[in-house]
């Protein structure tokens, strides 16, 4: 039952990095737009990052691959992504603040839920199945 579950967490946890990456790309001026209405520097460099690390990381979270790596490596992006893009505190125009901090918390579980994964997977190693 314990292998069970951090399967099908680990495998949520890269559907829901996978799916958004995914749909940046076809919505990718409209992330520029909402990117620079949180004033976020480098959006050139950082919307096109973001993607792939988001879909990449996403897809090896799901196939098991380098779990404790790629846990870090998104729970930094979801810190980032957290601060500078679901910034409650401040006010922007057509930006409902309450959504902001809805956004905010539950990124904050997510972020748990990564951290979760990085100390349940004491070895780095394929783990596709995990054995259910």
């Amino acid at each position: 039952m314990e292998k069970m579950s951090i399967t099908t967490g680990r495998i949520l946890l890269g559907l829901y990095f996978l799916y958004p990456g995914i749909t940046k790309i076809p919505r990718y001026d409209f992330m520029v737009e909402y990117m620079s209405l949180h004033n976020i520097p480098l959006i050139n460099i950082l919307l096109p990052v973001t993607i792939v690390i988001q879909i990449v990381f996403g897809l090896m979270l799901i196939a098991g691959c380098r779990i404790k790596e790629t846990a870090i490596i998104l729970a930094g992006l979801t810190i980032f992504i957290n601060l500078g893009m679901h910034d409650f505190w401040n006010e922007y125009p057509n930006t409902n603040a309450s959504h902001e901090m809805q956004n905010f918390v539950k990124n904050l579980g997510i972020f748990a839920g990564l951290l979760v994964l990085i100390g349940a997977n004491k070895v780095s190693q394929w783990k596709l199945f995990n054995k259910l």
